[in-house]
């Protein structure tokens, strides 16, 4: 395990967490992600804790989660993407302490490294939530009250066609099939549905 507590070698493992704990953030639901965040940063851990390191490198790259956080629910998210990105990226280069300013981390490592850090990062994070604020391709809540065409009999159970659709549908009453039916509501993606008709009287 000594090779973990090389500057470099944990650096990577760093970026590497922190890079998956971001795209989870973003994009839940596997716990893929999750878990490849929790063993990069757990294998960093074990050289930040074997290892001296500046405080206030640490202090920035926590401090880098609040703007993240912020470009995920507000506007302007570009500026805080920025903003979390340079501090995780100043915060880890100089994570690990020598003397001086001059980073512990090879200097060429650290800025190819980040270079592909910050453009994955900004790529992936802005894709995903561009994806996330994009409208529904099916606004389901919009089939409520449209007009359709009964394919099957419809009662537990049937077939309706609306807006140019075949859904699976119910309804109360049985209608046969070839009925116009208006779509009253939902569950899930099974259309309740009434025969056109009967709203009618």
């Amino acid at each position: 395990m000594d090779f973990l507590l090389d500057p470099n070698v944990a650096y990577l493992c760093l970026l590497a967490g922190v890079f998956l704990g971001l795209l989870a953030m973003v994009t839940p639901g596997t716990g893929m992600l999750e878990v490849g965040a929790f063993f990069g940063l757990a294998l960093a851990g074990y050289a930040v804790y074997n290892r001296s390191i500046n405080l206030w490198a640490l202090l920035i790259l926590l401090l880098s989660v609040f703007p993240f956080v912020l470009a995920i629910r507000k506007p302007k998210r570009e500026l805080f993407l920025a903003l979390s990105l340079l501090g995780l990226v100043v915060g880890s280069v100089f994570l690990f302490t020598t003397q001086g300013w001059k980073p512990e981390v090879n200097p060429l490592l650290a800025l190819v490294s980040s270079g592909f850090f910050v453009g994955f990062v900004w790529l992936a994070v802005r894709k995903a939530l561009q994806a996330a604020d994009s409208p529904l391709a099916h606004d389901l809540a919009a089939l409520e009250g449209q007009i359709g065409e009964a394919k099957t009999p419809v009662h537990h159970e049937g077939s309706v066609q609306v807006g140019g659709e075949l859904w699976s549908a119910r309804s109360e009453t049985l209608i046969p099939q070839g009925s116009i039916v208006r779509v009253i509501g939902r569950d899930g993606f099974i259309l309740e549905v009434t025969r056109e008709e009967d709203t009618c009287t």
